[in-house]
C-alpha cells in the first residue's frame, strides 16, 4: 500500500489528463506510490481489462463518420459501434470518431486492421487507434469498436452523413467541375434515401440478376401467363429492377422527370458518377 499522500488536486489533474473517474484515478495513484505516467499506465491496463470483459456484449449502437480530403481526391466511411444509444450521442465519443476518421482521410489505409494501427493523439500521449479504443472502452465502461470501414477515390469525393450519424455515404463524380459538391450532396441523398444494388445495369452480379429473374417467373406463373411469354415479361420485369435499383438509373427523388445520369448531365455534358459507398449503423 502507498505511504505517498495522495490530495485532491492530484487526483484531479490525473482526471484531466486521462479523462477517468474521480475514484479510479484516486486508486491508481494510490497504487503507484503518486506517480503519473504509472497510474496513467495502469488505467489504461484497467481498460483493457474493462475491453477483454465485454467481448460478448452486443455493441449495435454508434455512430457513421463519412469524411473527405481536403482536395476532395479521396473520402472514408467508419462506422465505430458502443452499447448504448446514450454513449452514441456522447459529445466526446462523437468527437473521438470524426478525430479517428480525420486520421483515416489523412493516412487512407485500405483495411480495419491497417485503420487499428494508424496513430492519433489522444490527452495524454499519441497511441494507435486500437488502443485508444480500448482505452475508451476502459474510460466510460462499454464495448467499443470499429465495424465497418470504406474508402473511395475519384476525380472528385463528396461525403454525406445522414440521419444525425446513422448513415454515411462517398459519392465518387467523374470530374470536378463546377456545381461538383452540390450535384454530389444530392446524388449522396439520393442514396442514402433509395439505397441502390450498384451503379449501373452492368454493375449488378449475376446471381442478384438470377434471383430477380426467378421471382419475376415465379409471379408470371402465379398470374396464369402463357408459357411462351413468361421469357419476355420476366425481362421487362428485369428492366423495371434496374430502373429502381441502379444509381444512374433511377429517377431523381428532387425532380422524379429525370434520371441520376440526366441531372448529372444537366451539371455538365458526360458528367457521371464513378462509384459509391454507403455505409447504414447496424445493418
Amino acid at each position: 500500500m502507498s505511504t505517498v499522500q495522495i490530495s485532491a488536486s492530484d487526483v484531479n489533474k490525473l482526471r484531466q489528463q486521462t479523462g477517468a473517474g474521480m475514484m479510479d484515478c484516486k486508486k491508481a495513484l494510490t497504487e503507484t506510490n503518486g506517480d503519473f505516467e504509472a497510474a496513467i499506465d495502469y488505467l489504461r491496463k484497467k481498460g483493457a481489462k474493462v475491453a477483454a470483459s465485454r467481448q460478448d456484449r452486443e455493441s449495435n449502437e454508434g455512430v457513421v463518420i463519412a469524411r473527405a480530403s481536403e482536395d476532395g481526391k479521396r473520402g472514408v466511411i467508419i462506422e465505430l459501434n458502443c452499447e448504448t444509444d446514450f454513449v452514441a450521442k456522447n459529445a466526446e465519443f462523437i468527437a473521438f470518431a470524426n478525430a479517428i476518421a480525420n486520421q483515416a482521410v489523412q493516412i487512407y489505409p485500405t483495411t480495419i486492421e491497417d485503420l487499428n494501427n494508424l496513430e492519433i493523439d489522444t490527452e495524454t500521449s499519441r497511441v494507435k487507434i486500437g488502443e485508444a479504443i480500448t482505452d475508451m472502452t476502459g474510460k466510460i465502461g462499454e464495448k467499443i469498436g470499429i465495424s465497418k470501414f470504406a474508402v473511395l477515390e475519384g476525380e472528385r469525393v463528396v461525403a454525406y452523413i445522414h440521419g444525425n450519424f446513422r448513415l454515411g455515404v462517398l459519392v465518387g463524380l467523374s470530374s470536378n467541375v463546377a456545381g461538383a459538391d452540390e450535384a454530389g450532396k444530392d446524388v449522396a441523398m439520393q442514396i442514402a434515401a433509395m439505397n441502390p444494388v450498384a451503379l449501373d445495369k452492368g454493375d449488378v452480379d449475376a446471381t442478384t440478376i438470377e434471383r430477380e429473374l426467378a421471382i419475376a417467373k415465379d409471379q408470371i406463373r402465379a398470374e396464369g401467363k402463357p408459357e411462351e411469354m413468361v421469357e419476355k415479361i420476366a425481362q421487362g420485369k428485369l428492366n423495371k429492377f434496374y430502373k429502381d435499383s441502379t444509381l444512374l438509373n433511377q429517377e431523381f427523388v428532387k425532380d422524379p422527370s429525370k434520371t441520376i445520369t440526366q441531372y448529372l448531365s444537366g451539371i455538365e455534358k458526360g458528367l457521371t458518377v464513378t462509384a459509391f459507398k454507403r455505409i447504414a449503423l447496424g445493418a
